[in-house]
């Protein structure tokens, strides 16, 4: 495994469909001055070359804020664009293959949705665990274990990986998440479904430091 250091706060998860018909790109660099500092681009169904293009123009936004960018469960994107990382989940490319595969210094996510996960070697390979989720969202419905404020409690006790909470997270809960152990929280409609994405990062960023 390539060690990685992992201190971002605030992880936001983006995609087209999130932000509701306004600019995405627009809508990601108001985050980032509200105080997100790392970026996902998840689009599951655009094909490879739509979210190629994507990847490429969004990475241009972060770039000019020193922001890296997490490329969700697709490793020719993640590869074509020079991503900073990849975010997997159980029923994509498990993290062991994305190292044989992708062999420079990459940061790899892995979701945990089951306890017996934390003792297999894809969390070993792994730079940061998604907590996911937390609680249960619309945006995605496909998990298994909806893990409360007890679940990232007992995950905090059980290994030393960074832990990045997903799944309904927003101001009203990320102080409480932070505090039960987590070490970034990620967010989707809180912050792409705002009417000022900018000023609802600031307020879950001073939610998170607060915790701190």
């Amino acid at each position: 495994m390539i060690a990685h250091s992992f201190p971002y706060r605030l992880y936001l998860v983006i995609s087209e469909e999130s932000c509701l018909g306004r600019n995405m790109y627009r809508v990601a660099e108001e985050a980032i001055r509200g105080g997100v500092d790392i970026v996902q681009l998840r689009e599951k169904t655009a094909s490879v070359k739509e979210f190629t293009e994507k990847a490429r123009k969004l990475r241009e936004v972060l770039d000019r804020y020193k922001v890296p960018l997490i490329i969700n469960d697709n490793l020719e994107v993640a590869r074509e664009v020079d991503a900073f990382g990849i975010h997997v989940g159980n029923k994509d490319m498990p993290p062991t293959r994305v190292r044989e595969l992708w062999s420079k210094q990459t940061c790899v996510g892995y979701s945990i949705e089951y306890l017996t996960q934390l003792a297999n070697n894809e969390t070993r390979v792994s730079d940061y665990l998604g907590l996911s989720p937390v609680f249960n969202t619309r945006t995605k419905t496909d998990t298994v274990t909806e893990w409360g404020i007890s679940g990232v409690h007992l995950i905090r006790q059980l290994t030393d990986k960074p832990l990045v909470a997903i799944g309904n997270m927003n101001a009203a809960n990320a102080r409480e998440v932070m505090r039960a152990g987590a070490d970034c929280i990620a967010v989707v409609s809180a912050i792409c479904g705002a009417e000022n994405p900018g000023r609802a990062a600031e307020i879950i960023r001073s939610q998170i430091e607060n915790a701190l």
